[in-house]
């Protein structure tokens, strides 16, 4: 039985697992879904990995439609995402609340996770730095490569985990202490698109409307994110 294949962001993955029956009968067949970061993701689609529907961040739907890979009339903006803090669950939330608070956590804690390939944790890296402390954080930072950085804290691996606040909500265990301050916060959009070479076009056109339907903003609400448009 065939399946429409999505290839996804990890930052809708909480929210879309729970819609998997409804988008089914949106799309009017089954529907699979592989979620990793969208760095990770491009290299798969550019070396010609089959799929019908992609959802990365904005600027990796602009980088493959324009290298053909994507159809660039598909395109949807699809939800706004924020970076987050979390910790394990019951354990004390630090203040981020500001610039200075948020430096003086991070400089306290005895462990940051954050996610090496990920668009949050290369946003983090970048804000560390313009913070000067790059090296004190790195020092006894669990770094991962892809995956959901709130396990390493829902697990006491970690005392702080960074994440799009979507990824950190899909991890049980864990509490949400808030947003980076919004004089560093780095608001990243994830857009939607058909490939060019998609096997079930048509489903994957009926997809894409479900998602950025008023139908679906609650859910994606409730998981983190903020729909773009919903029509």
């Amino acid at each position: 039985m065939s399946a429409l294949r999505v290839l996804s962001t990890l930052a809708v993955a909480g929210a879309m697992r729970g819609l998997v029956p409804r988008m089914e009968a949106a799309a009017g067949m089954a529907v699979s879904a592989d979620f990793a970061p969208t760095q990770g993701l491009m290299p798969r689609l550019r070396a010609g990995e089959a799929a019908d529907l992609v959802i990365l961040t904005e600027e990796g739907v602009a980088e493959l439609a324009a290298e053909g890979v994507l159809d660039p009339g598909s395109r949807l903006d699809l939800v706004r995402s924020h970076i987050g803090l979390a910790v394990k669950a019951g354990a004390p939330h630090p203040e981020i609340g500001t610039v200075k608070a948020l430096r003086a956590t991070l400089l306290a804690a005895p462990s940051v996770a954050y996610s090496r390939s990920g668009a949050s944790g290369i946003a983090f890296a970048a804000l560390i730095g313009r913070l000067g402390i790059a090296d004190a954080v790195n020092a006894r930072a669990r770094v991962i490569e892809a995956g959901f950085t709130a396990e390493l804290a829902a697990r006491g691996e970690a005392s702080l985990a960074v994440q799009q606040v979507s990824e950190l909500l899909a991890v049980p265990g864990i509490e949400v202490i808030g947003r980076l301050p919004k004089e560093v916060e780095t608001v990243a959009v994830f857009s939607a698109a058909i490939c060019r070479a998609a096997a079930e076009p048509q489903a994957a056109a009926r997809l894409l409307r479900f998602l950025a339907s008023a139908e679906v903003a609650p859910a994606l609400e409730a998981a983190g994110l903020e729909p773009v448009a919903a029509g």
